[in-house]
């Protein structure tokens, strides 16, 4: 479900990837998953929303394959940039160029037919995407829960998820809202909380407790969208490490390539991997967090 509504003429250029990635300090595991990417481009072919909030440079399937061949990751989820709204193409047609590698996580009118999320599955596509937060005038700690519930409900017959680009902080109900959910959510950015805020924040105490109970996966991206310092991101480190103990079987990890809107230096994707040190120590774990736990919610 697409909700940005921001005009064009607010979408300012945004910076690209470091497209030298350099190799991680240890080696991926056999079949890791790099569960949160974007392709974006060519802009030539594919046309971006009018409701976008930034211009990306091309950021093509080729690059990203670079990207994962030098990091050691064999297989990748694409989640559909906002750049594109609904329209989901460019993401599929890079989808169909590597059926057994590649999964996807849609963007969707409510109104969409079965019949076009069936042929969606069939692609690789293994969830919705919905975004709360790049949205004009949104009331903060609000949730469409009344369009949401009903296209849950339609998702969960093929086993899909919901993946939510939102703040925790802002929902120190996150539990109760999302105890009787149709489907499983996935929230990214370890939950897109400050740090700052700390461990303590109602809304990260909720998300917690959701994934206690089996209804929340949360993803390891993004660590410079909720640091307050530079690489390593040190103050990011307690907070994966509570994700991991509230259900170490519901966490997973993805680059969050190409980096857009960010506004520091562009990290290195190898750099940012070696994150994975700090956050999951034990070799075994971070094999679940990369291997087991990706291959249960895309269907790998």
């Amino acid at each position: 479900m697409s909700t940005v509504n921001t005009p064009t003429a607010a979408a300012p250029l945004c910076a690209g990837p470091d497209f030298n990635p350099h190799p991680p300090k240890f080696k991926m595991p056999a079949n890791a998953c790099d569960t949160h990417a974007h392709v974006m481009g060519p802009a030539a072919r594919y046309d971006y929303s009018a409701a976008r909030v930034y211009t990306p440079p091309d950021c093509l399937l080729n690059d990203y394959r670079h990207m994962l061949d030098t990091l050691g990751v064999t297989r990748a989820v694409l989640v559909q940039p906002s750049v594109y709204g609904t329209d989901n193409s460019a993401m599929l047609d890079a989808m169909k160029t590597d059926p057994q590698r590649l999964r996807g996580v849609a963007v969707v009118d409510p109104a969409i037919s079965y019949a076009e999320l069936k042929s969606m599955h069939a692609l690789g596509v293994r969830g919705l995407r919905v975004n709360i937060v790049d949205v004009k005038d949104r009331k903060a700690g609000s949730l469409p829960m009344d369009v949401l519930r009903p296209l849950a409900a339609r998702i969960a017959p093929m086993g899909w998820h919901m993946e939510f680009l939102m703040h925790a902080d802002e929902f120190p109900d996150l539990d109760r809202t999302f105890a009787d959910f149709p489907v499983p959510i996935v929230l990214g950015h370890l939950g897109y909380m400050k740090t700052a805020l700390g461990l303590d924040n109602p809304g990260f105490q909720a998300l917690l407790r959701l994934m206690r109970a089996g209804k929340a996966w949360v993803k390891l991206t993004g660590p410079y969208r909720i640091s307050g310092g530079p690489l390593p991101h040190a103050d990011t480190v307690p907070f994966a490490r509570a994700l991991l103990q509230a259900n170490a079987d519901r966490v997973i990890w993805g680059s969050d390539w190409p980096h857009v809107m960010h506004k520091g230096q562009i990290p290195n994707d190898g750099d940012l991997t070696d994150l994975l040190l700090a956050w999951v120590p034990d070799a075994v774990q971070r094999e679940r967090v990369l291997v087991s736990n990706p291959a249960r919610l895309y269907g790998f």
